[in-house]
């Protein structure tokens, strides 16, 4: 009996552990509605107390801390400058602080001089006609992360869907609500002096860079700007050279030609005499045979009267013979 009794005692604490987390949630507004609308913005003219910050945006948390801290009355206000989804969580740049006065008002001296103790500087936002708002209920510490996790998605697809030009995004946590705006117009207005130094300082080392850049462009080029009029010069004095040549060229050419002829001509007046000698010592060699055979023949003659024996059909056939 004492066993199911504890059994029932332990259930009921779930039970009512799990109601309190439920509760607890709808207490923090995580599922309540989000509105947003274009219009007015809930607050005008505003004198802040800030800090300017780079980094994540999940850091901001200690910042909002260390503001209400200084002034624990005062409204909290943030302002966002860079979209987390395109931009790198350390890139992120923001401030954070509290609202001195609003409207026509002025801020307190003392709290000013207070907050300017703790490293926080003063600047005023102007009033905007058009912005597009949105709220959530701040009803706990836990109220802004459920904010920025319900509201900014919803800011950014309608934003995007309409193609609007807002920024930057303000967060103000005033009362029982945590009030969102991006306004639509003089957004330059509301960009601390940091911010625009930042730009400034990036800017002047980005043209730092590209001068730079420039320079070792312009050191690399200057021996190839250097060796193209040396180039240029050896062209033209081998032009000249060519032009003042191109006579003698010209001249040459015919002499060659005369030349060729010429060798040529040499080269038959050899052949001929060549042949002519041939020819001539040809001549000489018939009538060298042709003297000898009239010899022979007076020698035959000679023999024939001398001896008186041969025949004269013989004589005739050794002549005939020797003639062939």
């Amino acid at each position: 009996m004492s066993d199911f009794v504890i059994l029932l005692l332990i259930l009921f604490l779930v039970i009512c552990l799990i109601l309190t987390l439920v509760g607890f949630v709808f207490y923090t507004g995580l599922f309540s509605e989000v509105v947003i609308r274009t219009g007015s913005p809930p607050v005008k003219n505003i004198t802040i107390a800030y800090k300017f910050r780079k980094g994540s945006y999940k850091a901001s948390g200690a910042a909002f801390t260390e503001s209400c801290s200084v002034g624990p009355k005062l409204s909290s206000v943030g302002v966002f400058y860079d979209d987390p989804n395109q931009t790198q969580a350390d890139q992120c740049r923001y401030v954070v602080g509290s609202i001195l006065c609003e409207n026509e008002e002025k801020p307190d001296k003392e709290l000013q001089r207070l907050y300017e103790k703790f490293g926080y500087k003063v600047i005023s936002f102007p009033e905007v006609t058009c912005a597009v708002t949105s709220s959530f209920p701040n009803r706990c510490t836990l109220s802004p992360v459920c904010g920025a996790y319900r509201v900014y998605p919803e800011l950014q697809q309608y934003i995007k869907e309409r193609s609007l030009n807002a920024y930057p995004f303000l967060e103000i946590c005033k009362g029982d609500l945590i009030h969102y705006m991006c306004p639509l117009e003089n957004q330059v207005d509301f960009c601390v002096p940091e911010l625009l130094e930042k730009k400034t300082s990036d800017d002047t080392e980005e043209t730092v860079e590209h001068k730079d850049a420039d320079v070792t462009e312009l050191a690399a080029g200057e021996p190839e700007k250097k060796s193209r009029p040396v180039i240029q010069e050896v062209v033209e004095e081998s032009r000249d050279v060519m032009e003042a040549s191109a006579p003698l060229l010209e001249s040459s050419q015919p002499n060659l030609g005369e030349e060729e002829g010429q060798s040529e001509d040499g080269d038959q007046g050899s052949k001929g005499f060549s042949e002519s000698v041939g020819s001539g010592s040809s001549f000489e060699e018939l009538d060298m045979e042709v003297e000898e055979e009239k010899e022979e023949k007076k020698n035959e003659v000679e023999e024939e009267n001398h001896n008186g024996q041969q025949k004269p059909m013989m004589v005739g056939e050794t002549i005939r013979n020797r003639e062939e």
